[in-house]
């Protein structure tokens, strides 16, 4: 099993990571929850990981934190809820959201998730209402500078990857610029505009 990598971070994406460890690229899948929390590209990074092995393929899931990764872990363990599935949770809600969604069975904030359909959503609330528990306190505001294009682009990006089309990617995007054009971080930039779409 492998728990963590540490290494060099050979290439940021808003969907994977590629960690260069004694001699070995891992490439590695991760949430939005996980991007921005890493550091530029060329710099030394730890990623927390989950392997999941299959017939066909390995695959490593990569987490900034201990939460992140329970979480995750607790969402697989949901009926018909993959690893897929389950990082589109995580890029589509913060930590605290997903926490509170569940404690308070909001099912109508699980499926504003591209992929997560009502029967799915009341299906996590049911089973992990005991064990995930709800109210965590929310992150803090965002500040800094407006949204340069890369930001953009990584969040259109991400988007498309999550199952909107591009030009849905970008109308989404574009309208949380408009609402919150301070806003610098692609990961707060996406949640804006999933949240923008459901407006």
């Amino acid at each position: 099993m492998i728990s963590i990598v540490e290494g060099t971070l050979v290439e940021r994406r808003p969907t994977h990571v590629i960690v260069s460890c004694g001699g070995v690229g891992y490439d590695i899948a991760i949430p939005l929850s996980t991007f921005d929390k890493l550091p530029p590209e060329g710099e030394s990074c730890r990623v927390l990981t989950r392997l999941i092995v299959r017939e066909d393929a390995h695959l490593l899931f990569g987490f900034a934190t201990d939460e992140e990764r329970r979480i995750f872990d607790l969402l697989l363990s949901v009926s018909r809820v993959g690893p897929k599935l389950a990082l589109a949770v995580l890029s589509g809600m913060s930590i605290a959201e997903v926490r509170r969604a569940i404690g308070t069975e909001d099912t109508g904030m699980l499926a504003s998730v591209p992929g997560v359909g009502k029967r799915t959503a009341e299906r996590i609330c049911v089973e992990l209402k005991d064990k995930i528990g709800g109210g965590a306190a929310e992150f803090g505001a965002i500040s800094g500078a407006p949204a340069g294009d890369g930001v953009v682009n990584e969040a259109v990006a991400a988007l498309v990857v999550l199952g909107y089309s591009r030009n849905e990617a970008q109308d989404a995007v574009a309208r949380a610029v408009r609402h919150a054009p301070d806003v610098h971080s692609t990961e707060e930039l996406i949640r804006g505009a999933l949240g923008a779409r459901q407006r």
